[in-house]
């Protein structure tokens, strides 16, 4: 039950990201006169067939205030605003070959790219903590070894043994099958025949266990 609640938090960021930029969206679609959306498309088409610098930077100052409060909104920090406006502003002149007036509004088309981009920032930041914990963990045991003894770098130190086995049987295979046998979430998902958001999601639990149970011994 918590697994699966868990499971469920994660995709809650997701699912803000898209209300909140669908929301932008329409709201400004609204808005914009004809004239405005004509303005977009030149810039989007002057960017894509000649390179145009000064249409990007038009473009970049429309969009800018929107996604930067779009950003704060979603990660809470300035820095991680600003971020998303600049990759998201460089996908748009990467891709602008791609934008087809014919399919939709510019506005639809940019804002998507926002969203992707934020999924992308929000898969990388779990997957930070992830690795993050993951190595205070293994840090922790490894300083916490006996170094004088011949087999010591290559097993395990026994207290954190019994705190994997004390996990529960889908999460210990899981953490077993990543630092004990060293193999890859893929691989590990493809031998479980479970898919791999699962491995991730149970991998994030016997981790935040793992952490909870040296803490509680070693402070």
């Amino acid at each position: 039950m918590i697994e699966k609640s868990r499971q469920q938090s994660t995709k809650t960021p997701q699912g803000s990201v898209m209300k909140d930029v669908a929301a932008t969206q329409t709201s400004e679609q609204r808005l914009l006169s004809p004239e405005q959306q004509a303005q977009l498309c030149d810039w989007m088409h002057r960017i894509a067939k000649q390179r145009d610098r000064k249409a990007f930077a038009c473009l970049f100052k429309w969009f800018a205030p929107k996604v930067l409060h779009l950003g704060r909104q979603r990660f809470g920090d300035a820095s991680q605003a600003q971020e998303l406006l600049q990759e998201s502003m460089a996908n748009v002149w990467r891709k602008a070959h791609l934008f087809n007036a014919e399919k939709g509004a510019v506005t639809t088309w940019i804002y998507t790219l926002v969203r992707n981009q934020s999924f992308d920032m929000l898969r990388k930041m779990q997957t930070n903590r992830e690795d993050n914990l993951s190595e205070d963990i293994w840090q922790q045991h490894s300083n916490e070894r006996d170094d004088s003894a011949e087999f010591s770098d290559h097993l395990l130190d026994r207290q954190l043994v019994e705190y994997v086995e004390k996990l529960p049987e889908e999460q210990k295979n899981v953490v077993k099958g990543i630092y004990f046998q060293e193999m890859s979430q893929e691989e590990l998902a493809n031998q479980l025949g479970i898919p791999l958001g699962t491995v991730k999601s149970r991998l994030r639990l016997a981790l935040g266990k793992l952490k909870a149970h040296m803490g509680e011994h070693h402070d």
